[in-house]
């Protein structure tokens, strides 16, 4: 099980706190550092997009929330050659700072993936991630 996240993998999130990209935009995801990060605006819900640009098996998604500004109720869904989304799982992070894991049980070969955050431990609906990793591997 091995990072399918890399350089030619597009990401999309459904806003970005205040429009400061340079200060809280996606690129940030992804990027190693845990003193930078992507905050979204307020309401839900909320969301990150994942093209990985070929067939995957995701395994495992690995997020590292602020706390205070963490997912309360998510969905991974997985875009099917019927060129629709569908539920792969359902996961109910932590109010917590550290690295979480999320395992799929419903393994899907897909090209895409999108992280639905339909509410938040925010009052605002506001969701804070410093890292994203989905794990798995090549079809």
């Amino acid at each position: 099980m091995t990072s399918l996240l890399n350089k030619d993998c597009r990401i999309k999130v459904s806003s970005v706190l205040n429009r400061e990209t340079t200060l809280y935009g996606k690129q940030f995801l992804t990027d190693d550092n845990e003193e930078t990060c992507w905050n979204s605006e307020s309401g839900t819900p909320q969301f990150i997009m994942v093209d990985f640009g070929r067939k995957v098996l995701v395994e495992t998604i690995q997020l590292m929330f602020q706390g205070g500004f963490v997912g309360k109720t998510c969905q991974l869904l997985a875009w099917t050659d019927d060129n629709e989304f569908v539920e792969m799982m359902r996961f109910y992070p932590e109010d917590i700072n550290p690295m979480q894991i999320f395992a799929e049980n419903q393994r899907q070969e897909t090209s895409r993936v999108k992280i639905i955050f339909e509410s938040s431990t925010d009052f605002f609906g506001r969701i804070t991630v410093y890292k994203l990793d989905i794990l798995g591997r090549d079809v």
